[in-house]
């Protein structure tokens, strides 16, 4: 199950970069900010990549502890911390030279999503989940 979620995280965190450097692309060419000196390209792979890796290894944390309700503390988790790292770039200070910065939280507040919708996209692919047919009479 390690093996499993740490890959689900690590590619989960590649696709998180990858869309968070298409989305840079398209900011950057439709409004003409340029923040490449303070959210730089390093950066944005190094922060999902590792975003994913992090949410992989608490995925199978969790569920070791938590047992059958540990998905339901990962998720609720995931997406609490997701909200609340968009405090980062809302407070961050921007060097005197960067022009429009009031431009930068519409840059980054989305990317802090990615890592989640990319986890909550590819689980499925990596981890099936077991149903119960609660429909059937038991002894059947």
């Amino acid at each position: 199950m390690f093996k499993r979620s740490f890959l689900l995280g690590l590619l989960a965190g590649v696709l998180a970069g990858v869309a968070s450097l298409i989305y840079v692309r398209v900011y950057t060419s439709s409004l003409g900010a340029d923040f490449s000196t303070v959210a730089s390209t390093t950066s944005i792979i190094v922060g999902s990549v590792l975003g994913g890796v992090l949410a992989g290894v608490g995925y199978w944390l969790l569920n070791k502890l938590l047992k059958n309700k540990g998905e339901i503390v990962f998720n609720f988790l995931l997406t609490i911390l997701s909200f609340a790292s968009i405090l980062a770039p809302l407070a961050a200070r921007l060097p005197l030279d960067v022009e429009m910065p009031e431009l930068f939280p519409g840059l980054t507040v989305p990317m802090h999503f990615f890592p989640a919708l990319a986890w909550f996209t590819l689980k499925p692919l990596f981890i099936q989940q077991v149903t119960k047919n609660y429909d059937k009479p038991a002894g059947i």
